[in-house]
């Protein structure tokens, strides 16, 4: 017998609902079973050149792949099959890490690892490093105070006029599809690293809503020369940049950049670089080194 507390929807609403039926199914146990993780993994951009290289073509990726490097780590393990909707935050890269090597985790969840890991976002990989190597000194690996502030200088410089010209010259492919998804890769905009946001295209004095940009592309273009010429007159013949005894983070970002920019399809970019030579011999010297520290995860060689 029903209680005669019990709520009845009205006839019509049940027959408007009767045309949405709800059915269960059992689960369905796929065969496939997450690997456990069992070295450090970054996730990045795929590379260059997906089948020969472990290198990102993506700098924001490459950075974190120098600076793990840089810092003396090794046998670090890449993927490049997720995609950055599955990152934390949207953005790659992501460091998959076993759980026994986070910095001050205790006994108890070192036992409760089932080899699943945790994943750490970019700004969380320099104190899980920290953890492995050892902490940076107060200088962070500079010769003295004087070249740490500096070093803030330069990355200010590389992340702002030299990204610029990379944005600039950097080909976009948006397809009609990639406008309807709800997930968009996040990146720096042109305006967002220009020091001095350009002025819209049109919208500000008139009844139409602000729209576009008005780059000035020379102004740009010149920036970065300067930029890459300072670069080079500063680097001199040292063996790391601002006479520093071993790489600092500073190398990485400049490397980053390097590289990229040795791979961009723009003349204007790569020329600038090429025709300093100590820059070019600089960059391959730690290509060599940042490239030995990584390796494709196996679930990417068997594919």
């Amino acid at each position: 017998m029903a209680s005669p507390l019990a709520l009845s929807l009205p006839a019509p609403l049940r027959q408007f609902f009767s045309f949405f039926p709800l059915y269960t199914h059992p689960p369905i146990d796929s065969p496939e079973k997450a690997r456990p993780v069992t070295l450090p993994t970054l996730w990045i951009h795929v590379p260059w050149s997906p089948d020969a290289d472990v290198l990102s073509s993506d700098v924001e990726c490459l950075k974190w792949q120098a600076y793990l490097a840089l810092r003396g780590l090794s046998d670090v393990a890449i993927r490049w099959d997720v995609s950055p909707d599955g990152a934390l935050d949207n953005r790659l890269p992501n460091l998959h890490v076993p759980l026994e090597t986070l910095p001050g985790a205790s006994p108890e969840v070192k036992e409760q690892d089932d080899g699943e890991g945790e994943l750490l976002p970019a700004h969380l990989i320099p104190e899980w490093v920290d953890g492995q190597v050892g902490p940076l000194d107060d200088l962070e690996g500079y010769a003295d105070e004087a070249a740490r502030d500096e070093s803030r200088a330069w990355v200010s410089l590389l992340e702002g006029n030299v990204h610029a010209a990379l944005v600039l010259h950097q080909p976009s492919s948006t397809s009609f599809l990639s406008l309807l998804s709800p997930y968009q890769n996040k990146t720096r905009t042109l305006e967002a690293v220009l020091p001095n946001p350009p002025a819209p295209l049109f919208g500000i004095s008139s009844l139409l809503p602000s729209y576009g940009t008005h780059v000035n592309v020379d102004a740009i273009e010149q920036q970065y020369k300067d930029a890459i010429a300072s670069l080079s007159e500063r680097l001199g013949t040292d063996k790391w940049f601002l006479g520093s005894s071993s790489p600092t983070a500073l190398d990485a970002l400049v490397f980053a950049y390097l590289h990229c920019i040795l791979h961009s399809k723009e003349h204007t970019l790569r020329f600038e670089v090429t025709r300093r030579v100590n820059l070019v011999a600089w960059e391959r010297r730690v290509q060599s080194q940042v490239r030995g520290a990584f390796r494709i995860v196996e679930a990417l060689q068997q594919s």
